[in-house]
Parts: C-alpha cells; structure tokens; sequence
C-alpha cells in the first residue's frame, strides 16, 4: 500500500514590482557627456528625505483603489503605477478625461505595506495633485501630487521620530540603571554581574558609535575604474535581474565592467546568464557590452570563494566589487559605494542591504529589521573606528592591488586541516582589516533575497555561526593593534554571544527552578535590549515593520541562541547546508541531451 506524501507548499517571495523602462540601461550616462542622470532620478543624498525618499520618483505597479475629485464631482479609479511624486490612474468608462486634462483634483487612497517603500504605508485623504496628461486609449489619467508623499507624512514622521526617541532613551536609561545595580552586586557574582555589565557597555556603545555615523559625501569627479564581480550558482530565477542592475549604474560607462563567473550551476544559470549579455548587445554599441562585459563557466561547483577567485584573477580595473548572485543594486550604489576610497588607507568598504522580498511572511519581515539594525548600527559603529568586521557579500569593494596582495592566503586558507569553503567575505574582510582601513557606505543600497522558510534560515545561520567562530578567532590575533575602544568593543562582541547560552540558562533554568526566584531583572533586560531594536529601526527607517525586531529578539533567544553550541562542536564541518553536491558540467549537459 503506497503512501500518498503531501507536496509541500511553495512560499512565493513577493517583492516590490518596478515600473519597467523601456530601455534596459535608463540610468547608464550618455558616454557622449550631452546628458547626466545627476539630478532626474531623484536620489540626492544632500537633500533632508527620509529614508524611504531617496529614489522618490522610482515607480512601482500596483492596484490602489483612488477616489479623485475634482469640484464636487467624484470618480473611484484603480492605479496602474504609483511613485512618491504622482501616479498613473485608471479611470471609469464615464469619466469626460478631456475636462481632467491640465486640471486640479484631490486625492484619497491607502498604500498598504509592500506597495511602495517602506514608510510610505498610509491613508492619504484629500492629497491635492494635478492631471498633467490623460491617455484617452487606455482611459486613464497621469495624475502628479503637488507635493511629494514623504513630504505629505512629514507630521506623522516627526511624531514618530519623538516618540520613539524618548521611547529609545527611556530604554536605554533602563539598562544603565540596572547596570548600576550589577556594579553594586558585583562581588556577589562576579561571573552573572561582570557578564551584564559587558553585554550592556557593548550594545549602548554600538548604539552611540551608530548614531555619530556620518556617510562619506559624493565627489562627483571622483570615479574610479571599477571591476564588479558576480559568482552564481543555481540562480537562475534572480541571476537575469542581478547583471542587469549591476549594469545599469550611473556611472562612466569606460570606467566600468562585470565579470559573471558560473559555479557549475545545475539548473539553468548558465542559459540565462548567456541570453541576458545577448540582449545587452543588442541594446547599442554605445554601451560597449562586448569589451565590458565577461562570462566565465566552471566545469564543476568549487565553491563561492573560487567563483570570486576567477573574478580577482581577471579583473582589470582599480577597484573590485563583490555582488551575489541574487542580489540587486540601485542605480547610484557604485557611485555612492567607492566614495571611501578616496583614503588611499581604505582597503574596503561595504555598502548597506536591505532585504528585497522583505512582505513574503513573518520570517522575512524579522530579517529586513535584523538586517538593518546590523547595517545603520553595527556596522556604522564600526566604521567609526575604520574596522569594519565583514564587507558582506551582497555589496563589498575592495582596492583591487590589496586584494591581489592578500589572495594566496585567502583562496588557500585552511582551517583544522581542511580548506576553508565558506564564509568567504568575512575571511577576505579579516585578511584586509589588519592592516588597511575597512569602511560603510550606508547610502550605496542594495537588495538580496534572504531565506523565507524556517529550515533555510536556519542552515544559513548556522553556517554564518561557524564562520564567525572562526573568523573571530583569527581576529582576535591582530584586533589588539586597533584603536583602542574599537578593540574592546571587538573582544566584547566576541565575548557576549559566546558566553549568551550559559547566562541564559543560569537565568531561565537555574534561577526559577533551584533557587525559586523569578527572573524579572534578567526578563526586563532583554525586553528592553530588543525595544531598543525595535525603536532605532522606527526612528532611522520609519517602517511599520519595527515590531518584528521584538520578535525577532525572542526567536533569537528561543531557536537561535543555541545554535551557537553546536557551531562550536561542529566548527570543523565545511558543508554549506544550502548548496547541493558537486556535479561537472559535462554530466549536467549530458542529462539533459539524455531527456
């Protein structure tokens, strides 16, 4: 009798759906010099926007029910496009759109969360606007706000940012009253004190250093030659959208070029890959695709840091950037992204990722303010001591000379007896920071693709444990040479997760069921630790996702934290948990010549 075994379900990663440009290169400045993207974009840096308003006239497609009035005369649309400056508006069979035409009219609507950035999810009632053009064929209206949407929620975003400030600094003043209590105790328990008082100096002094960030201004006549690197494998559902965007940059087209190495993918990478250089031939000489562009297969899957071996070895410019292969630029991020390395001290930086399938479900909204908290704090923290940790692998750049520098005992890095096969940009970050300046751009933006089922997740970070075990460790041989402060917060970084699992036990085990005391000190800690978070994320981003970073805190003392144990009994263990067995080129060919 044969089992009927359920498929399991399929979770669709839901992202923001871009208006499509005609063209595939519409931010790519003209290589004749007679137009420059600079300022029709709308992504000034120098301008007072929040976060959400940095791309303001990007377009998204949605389907937003729109009431327009115009007098006292009413109609109810259905948007077809909308962006923070206008939208496009499908009106009914009825409407006379040639009385619309040039006309004033109000506005309401609600933009929910995933419709357009985050921050921008709001009911926006009586929006005054202008029809500046009605397309008669389509019947539908190009409708522009007189002001902006991010401008429209100024009132709210001020309330927010005051009241999650206070928020922020009632919690923070909570930690540090309670500290003051572990320093009064402290030779009652020097091991649980001494512990409290590390993780609280660590994080509050994350949290100042962060707020002191300042990103490096953009020097426009500053463009140095770029090579950007993308290693895939098995990709082939991002991989077309990934060159594309690495392509369309606002930046010198002579001044930069890409190199795509497949890894012995086993699925249709490779077609892709093929298909999408073809078509940006196809888009005009004046892009020079053909000299600008390289394809490199792998017989068999060696691995990441392999793939960006080949990259390293062929690039050809003065700067390298690393993007993964489901990973997706925005158009000023290398622009924005090599600003830093104008210090000729600067051997890498790292731009900021945000997560691009961020709506999917609850897992992915955890992760978009986890990723962000470790990028606007931590890493910003970091950067203020030019020591940041890890150039992560969805945006890095590299002076190109130091990575060559450095290559041999990266590509061969061994650990335990075995070669070390991931983890690769956190051990080229370690092999660049001991002697050169590691930087962060947070305005130099890019969007990855992050795990949406639990399983996924959880292979991932367990790898991502191992690698920073082991990276740590090897840090910790050289961080003593940093500056100061930036070392003891290093060895206090190293120190807080690594002891996490023993203090929580002692409070949530040992303290309720031997001694009979309720751990209310220890709870409050951690409540306020993660409302901090959670607060931050509101007051820097202004999304309505800032709960999750609550929620992301208590999965990470419930599931999380303990990964950190079997990491450590595991650490020699190389496989990916991802990635599936090496396969050579040849036999995948001949499969599927075989069907």
């Amino acid at each position: 009798m044969t089992k009927n075994r359920k498929k399991k379900k399929e979770v669709t990663d839901l992202l923001l759906h871009e208006t499509k440009d005609r063209r595939l290169f519409p931010n790519v400045p003209d290589p004749s010099g007679r137009r420059s993207n600079s300022s029709r974009r709308n992504n000034h840096e120098g301008e007072q926007r929040p976060e959400y308003a940095q791309f303001a006239g990007q377009r998204y497609e949605v389907a937003v029910k729109v009431t327009v009035t115009q007098g006292r005369r009413s109609m109810i649309g259905i948007s077809e496009n909308v962006s923070q400056t206008g939208m496009l508006v499908k009106l009914p069979e009825s409407a006379e759109l040639s009385a619309l035409e040039g006309q004033p009219v109000t506005l309401d609507f609600r933009l929910q969360e995933g419709d357009l950035q985050e921050g921008t999810e709001k009911h926006y009632r009586r929006l005054k606007a202008k029809v500046v053009r009605v397309i008669p064929a389509r019947h539908c209206a190009a409708i522009q706000f007189d002001q902006p949407l991010y401008e429209a929620r100024r009132k709210t975003d001020r309330l927010l940012f005051v009241l999650a400030s206070l928020f922020l600094f009632f919690c923070s003043a909570v930690i540090m009253m309670m500290r003051v209590e572990s320093i009064r105790y402290f030779a009652t328990n020097p091991w649980l004190y001494g512990y409290s008082i590390m993780t609280a100096l660590f994080l509050l002094s994350r949290y100042l250093f962060g707020s002191f960030y300042v990103p490096t201004p953009i020097d426009p006549d500053y463009t140095p030659s770029v090579t950007i690197v993308i290693p895939c494998f098995n990709e082939e559902k991002w991989i077309r959208e990934t060159i594309l965007r690495c392509a369309d940059q606002d930046y010198p087209v002579d001044k930069l070029e890409l190199i795509i190495v497949d890894d012995g993918s086993s699925d249709n990478s490779v077609e892709v890959i093929k298909q999408t250089v073809r078509d940006m031939c196809a888009e005009g000489a004046q892009y020079n695709i053909e000299d600008r562009v390289r394809v490199f297969l792998q017989n068999y899957n060696q691995g990441k840091r392999e793939a960006m071996g080949v990259g390293i070895r062929n690039a050809r410019t003065e700067l390298i950037v690393f993007v993964d292969s489901d990973s997706f630029l925005a158009s000023n991020a290398i622009r924005t992204l090599v600003q830093p390395m104008k210090d000729p001290k600067m051997g890498g930086v790292a731009g900021r990722t945000d997560v691009a399938n961020v709506y999917t479900n609850w897992l992915t909204k955890m992760q978009a303010v986890r990723y962000y908290i470790s990028f606007r704090i931590m890493k910003a923290a970091e950067a203020y001591f030019d020591s940041v940790m890890c150039l992560s692998g969805p945006l890095s750049c590299y002076r190109l000379d130091v990575v060559r520098e450095v290559f041999d005992k990266w590509i061969n890095q061994r650990f335990l007896g075995q070669k070390a096969t991931f983890g690769d940009d956190r051990s080229l970050t370690n092999f660049v920071v001991e002697h050169y300046r590691t930087g962060y751009q947070d305005h130099a933006l890019c969007s990855t693709i992050v795990p949406n089922k639990q399983k996924v997740f959880l292979r991932q970070q367990m790898r991502w444990k191992r690698s920073w075990l082991r990276e740590s460790l090897r840090a910790c041989t050289f961080m003593w040479k940093k500056q100061p402060f930036m070392a003891l917060s290093f060895y206090l970084g190293v120190l807080v997760p690594l002891l996490a699992p023993i203090i929580v036990l002692y409070n949530l085990v040992y303290v309720p069921f031997v001694l009979h005391i309720f751990p209310a000190a220890f709870l409050i800690g951690l409540l306020m630790m993660s409302l901090m978070m959670c607060f931050a994320q509101l007051i820097l981003k202004k999304s309505s996702l800032w709960i999750y970073g609550f929620f992301f805190c208590l999965y990470y003392e419930v599931i999380l934290l303990w990964q950190m144990i079997w990491a450590w009994l595991t650490l020699w263990v190389n496989d990916w948990g991802t990635r599936c067995k090496c396969v050579n080129r040849s036999d995948i060919q001949s499969r599927k010549e075989n069907k």
